[in-house]
């Protein structure tokens, strides 16, 4: 393994500091603004080389989604094993590795649902939670494998007009039950799971531990409780629900019942040799690809919980407390161990240990932190 220390962003002199902005809800009193002259401090980390073994027939595509399980093992979703023509061809593969790397098997070959990978989680049972963008579904697997719950359903190949999503303005009216380009899940200690469903709905969705429908909250737009595409979704122990409002550049908090209760922005200055791992140099300070939007949220596991988000540029990761202090950041684009391309899924079993999915680069990287910060 090599050690990677991230540079200091720039020359100090240059740098304004940090701004960290709180905004409470309505019985907040408004809005909380913290400072600071100093940049948040580097974390040092490890990038681990070639921890994934991959069988000589077995590729990796984007990789969207990584998560861990009680024994350690590693699960990849993948938007390899892909059949169809160049577009709108079913892009979707989930695997499973040890804890040590080396290659288990491969869960829902040739799943009905496969379209186009998301994301995949691990509840307390060792269930396995796949979200497909392509599909609109969400789907558990059991620790054996095999499917135990379905939400959502897709589109019926046989049906007159089946064909991607549109972005419709005004937007379709949302359906009980049915999601429209979901991205993520993730449960409070009672098992309820919050869904966020996604580029189409703009909403978060909740259903019980048995997967019956209870509720959802939020819409298009920007106010308080609405949503630009929420992309990532954590809940902690006390069961507040963390979404990553990527599109609005901020993390919005709910109680378990939608209520909002307080966002999160991170306003760290971005290094002005900073490059993107793909396209133009941004410029824009608000939307997808602003710095400091967050693409991916994780929360460790108690009794001290901390919150990693990811940005795709400058590519960097955000070490926050719960109340959304950075307490420390890592990384930045590239396509070397230790940097970034548009990392998608953070998995964080631990504060001193990250395993990060990454698009552009197709790959997993674990990492291995220092936890001074």
């Amino acid at each position: 393994m090599r050690l990677t220390k991230v540079r200091r962003a720039g020359a100090r002199a240059a740098i304004c500091g940090l701004v960290l902005r709180a905004a409470l809800g309505p019985l907040g009193g408004g809005a909380v603004r913290a400072q600071t002259h100093q940049q948040p401090p580097e974390i040092r980390f490890r990038s681990v080389p070639d921890f994934l073994k991959l069988p000589a027939d077995v590729y990796l595509g984007e990789v969207a989604g990584v998560a861990v399980n009680s024994k350690e093992h590693v699960f990849v979703f993948s938007r390899g094993n892909t059949t169809g023509s160049a577009y709108g061809a079913a892009a979707a593969q989930l695997l499973e590795f040890d804890a040590n790397g080396k290659y288990v098997r491969e869960i829902g070959h040739n799943l009905y649902a496969w379209s186009f990978a998301h994301t995949v989680k691990v509840d307390p049972q060792d269930n396995v939670w796949v979200t497909d963008k392509g599909s609109d579904m969400v789907i558990t697997f059991n620790p054996d494998g095999r499917v135990v719950m379905v939400l959502g359903r897709k589109q019926e190949a046989s049906d007159d007009g089946t064909a991607p999503l549109r972005h419709a303005k005004p937007p379709v009216p949302p359906v009980d039950g049915m999601s429209r380009q979901v991205t993520d899940i993730a449960w409070d200690a009672a098992g309820n799971g919050y869904i966020s469903d996604g580029y189409i709905n703009s909403r978060i969705a909740k259903v019980d531990k048995d997967g019956t429908w209870v509720k959802s909250w939020g819409e298009p737009g920007d106010g308080p409780g609405q949503f630009n595409v929420p992309h990532s979704i954590a809940v902690d122990a006390a069961g507040l629900v963390y979404v990553a409002d990527r599109g609005n550049r901020r993390i919005q908090v709910f109680d378990g019942d939608g209520k909002f209760l307080r966002q999160i922005t991170i306003d760290v200055p971005t290094p002005p040799d900073a490059r993107p791992a793909i396209g133009n140099k941004p410029t824009a300070t608000a939307g997808t690809m602003a710095p400091g939007a967050p693409w991916t949220l994780c929360i460790t596991p108690g009794p001290k919980q901390v919150l990693y988000v990811s940005d795709a540029f400058p590519g960097r990761i955000y070490k926050l407390s719960l109340d959304g202090k950075v307490l420390g950041m890592l990384g930045k684009s590239g396509k070397q161990l230790g940097q970034f391309g548009w990392i998608h899924e953070i998995a964080c079993p631990s504060e001193s240990e990250l395993y990060v999915a990454e698009l552009l680069n197709w790959r997993v990287q674990k990492l291995e932190l220092e936890t001074s910060h």
